[in-house]
């Protein structure tokens, strides 16, 4: 588990945590919450701790504000639980190893599950090594990147993942209209003097799990984010699931899109292309290929000089003069932080819809739903 961010190093720059407006959805108790997830995962079949390790990273990832891939995929991971495309049982089969690089074949295992092994197996040998890899094909959905990152960053290591799906397709090239990859993200988490740096990107200019968010809600996106099947520029994310499909426009859009198209193919070849199954092959459903690397500053120049530069950029960032002085150049991960730091205060705020959910599979498992934390607010705002 993260270090707790009640607990941050001398020096950190945070934000205080508000209290939740009298309007904000119903709230849960984090550690409730994983235990919840983690009974329903058990419930479903999977064994307790990696039932325990999957429903941490799904709350971490609402912690940080990726409610797009927090709990919100506890009900799809619970179905492919049901149906067998999640393999309740077994280890990944090991196809590669030298002493700091790894290829696994995840053989449909828990996603979150295999990171964090694949952490554990890297961390040791970054240390004796300087850096090490795994790269995984065959894995499950591994939810949210940035639920990775905040550990061994705390720890004096870096560390950078990234991860595709080789049996989806929503991207299109860039100047061409039919999708051909996943949006593609790219994660590193790299330590300062204070908070991490918790870097959390895709190579389109938004997600698979976003837009399905707001064609499910009948919402437009705020930009023109998606191409029509035509090719033409849209804010309709339900170009989707047209026939034939319309696709996420690459990181950069219709004017420097080739730069995110490039990202996206980077990502494949660390993760398809390096291990050996992707794309070319026959398609087993929603998955995964993952790429990890971690590396140990000490190895380098030294974890001192690390922090000496890292920390020197983001005092220059924070010093930065805004554009605009209600929206300040802030460091990648710190509104993640902050919005963990106030969810464990007040309560985590899934997004509408998982609440009910949950509560389904909950009465599906024979199991007692959970319940919300009554309103937790400073007399002055009761007052208020």
């Amino acid at each position: 588990m993260p270090t707790s961010p009640e607990h941050k190093p001398a020096g950190s720059a945070t934000t205080t945590p508000t209290p939740p407006s009298h309007a904000a959805p119903k709230r849960y108790e984090a550690e409730a919450l994983r235990h919840h997830a983690s009974q329903l995962l058990q419930a479903g079949g999977l064994e307790s701790a990696r039932a325990s390790t999957v429903a941490e990273v799904l709350v971490e990832g609402d912690l940080l504000g990726h409610d797009t891939h927090g709990l919100q995929l506890l009900a799809p991971y619970l179905n492919a639980l049901a149906t067998g495309g999640l393999r309740r049982s077994g280890a990944p089969r090991v196809l590669a190893e030298r002493a700091s690089v790894a290829t696994w074949d995840g053989e449909r295992l828990p996603g979150p599950w295999l990171v964090r092994e694949a952490l554990a197996w890297a961390q040791p040998r970054a240390r004796e090594h300087g850096s090490a890899t795994v790269v995984i094909r065959r894995s499950h959905h591994i939810a949210c990147l940035a639920a990775y990152l905040e550990a061994p960053a705390r720890a004096g290591l870096v560390v950078a993942l990234a991860c595709s799906d080789p049996a989806i397709a929503s991207v299109a090239p860039f100047g061409g209209t039919r999708p051909l990859l996943t949006p593609n993200p790219l994660a590193m988490g790299y330590p300062t003097a204070g908070d991490p740096v918790l870097i959390d990107i895709s190579s389109s200019l938004t997600t698979n799990g976003l837009s399905d968010r707001l064609h499910r809600e009948g919402r437009q996106g705020e930009h023109a984010w998606w191409l029509d099947a035509h090719g033409q520029p849209t804010r309709d994310p339900g170009v989707l699931k047209t026939h034939p499909p319309g696709s996420i426009l690459p990181l950069g859009g219709l004017e420097a899109g080739h730069k995110g198209w490039g990202l996206g193919l980077f990502v494949e070849a660390l993760t398809g292309g390096l291990a050996g199954h992707g794309r070319a092959d026959a398609s087993e459903g929603w998955a995964a290929t993952v790429w990890l690397q971690v590396y140990d500053p000490e190895a380098f120049g030294g974890l001192q000089g690390l922090v000496h530069q890292t920390e020197w950029l983001a005092q220059a960032v924070r010093e930065n003069p805004p554009r605009r002085p209600d929206a300040p150049a802030r460091l990648p991960g710190a509104r993640g932080l902050a919005s963990k730091r106030e969810q464990l205060r007040w309560g985590v705020r899934p997004p509408a819809g998982v609440s009910e959910g949950l509560a389904a599979w909950a009465s599906k498992l024979g199991m007692e739903p959970l319940q919300a934390l009554p309103t937790r607010l400073p007399a002055a705002e009761r007052q208020g």
